[in-house]
């Protein structure tokens, strides 16, 4: 049996995630309690075979401390037993959380007459630090809507049942923040800016007079080469700590025209002789 524990920040979106999961099959149980997971996984593994292959379970931050904290020693727990068992944490800033609280007007789990909003997500970040520290995958939500976020579940999970390492590769814009989930940023912000010609401005990495304007640099040539070089040789090291995912970002002023097409071609580059390949841009409109 396959089993997923999807958690983190209240407001990044783990209702949608569940609900991702449950459409692509997964049997989903909504906020328990992290003291009371042990008695689930042994309900749903009380036939031979399982007759939930695949359960996901959500838990935020309304448990109590204690329970959260014990959180990675139970699972591993269960992968020692022979179980698949992994820990997805989503998270946003604080400026986008509180935005989807205000639009939503709902109430933060943690909120009381003396406590703000401000400090709550504060005191939040602290309860759910282990399980941020220990996650197999993290994914930072502050620039991804509905449809992005379960559109990176789907890929994810659907990659991840084919067992073994994905290397996604994101690119990001430096003027909204460094991604959360990256395992490795790359700043490619000396090379050639194809922004400064008004011609490219409007386009994207992705545009084919963008790709030719950046192919035609060496300098850019040899930086693919040395980022492709690192990530070759981390893919050994990723694949024996039983790593799910290796995140590399590449970021730029605006993550719109040097990030996006180094991400592309770095995709190119690991793609089919290499684990599966992923490719996120969190700066481009859809």
């Amino acid at each position: 049996m396959e089993l997923v524990v999807v958690s983190g920040l209240s407001g990044s979106g783990k209702s949608a995630a569940l609900d991702m999961l449950e459409d692509l099959g997964w049997y989903c149980v909504h906020n328990i309690p992290a003291a009371v997971l042990m008695d689930v996984v042994s309900y749903a593994l009380r036939d031979d075979p399982p007759v939930y292959r695949r359960l996901a379970v959500g838990l935020d931050s309304r448990d109590q401390q204690s329970g959260l904290c014990a959180l990675p020693e139970k699972l591993m727990e269960l992968r020692e037993s022979g179980l698949d068992a992994r820990l997805v944490y989503l998270h946003a800033d604080d400026r986008t959380l509180t935005r989807r609280f205000a639009e939503t007007r709902r109430r933060h789990p943690l909120t009381s007459g003396d406590t703000t909003l401000v400090e709550a997500l504060a005191a939040e970040r602290e309860l759910m630090m282990p399980l941020a520290r220990t996650a197999d995958l993290t994914i930072d939500t502050s620039t991804l809507g509905l449809h992005d976020l379960r559109e990176a579940i789907r890929q994810r999970m659907d990659k991840s049942r084919d067992g073994g390492l994905a290397v996604v590769f994101l690119s990001f814009g430096y003027k909204g923040g460094l991604p959360g989930e990256a395992d490795f940023v790359f700043d490619v912000r000396t090379l050639p800016n194809p922004y400064w010609e008004p011609a490219l401005r409007p386009l994207s990495g992705r545009d084919p007079e963008v790709v030719a304007y950046l192919d035609a640099s060496e300098e850019v040539s040899a930086l693919a080469d040395d980022i492709a070089g690192f990530v070759a040789r981390r893919i050994p090291e990723y694949r024996a700590s039983n790593r799910a995912y290796l995140t590399v970002a590449i970021g730029c002023t605006g993550g719109q025209h040097r990030s996006v097409y180094l991400a592309e071609r770095l995709a190119r580059h690991f793609s089919g002789h290499r684990p599966p390949v992923l490719v996120r841009h969190t700066a481009l409109k859809p």
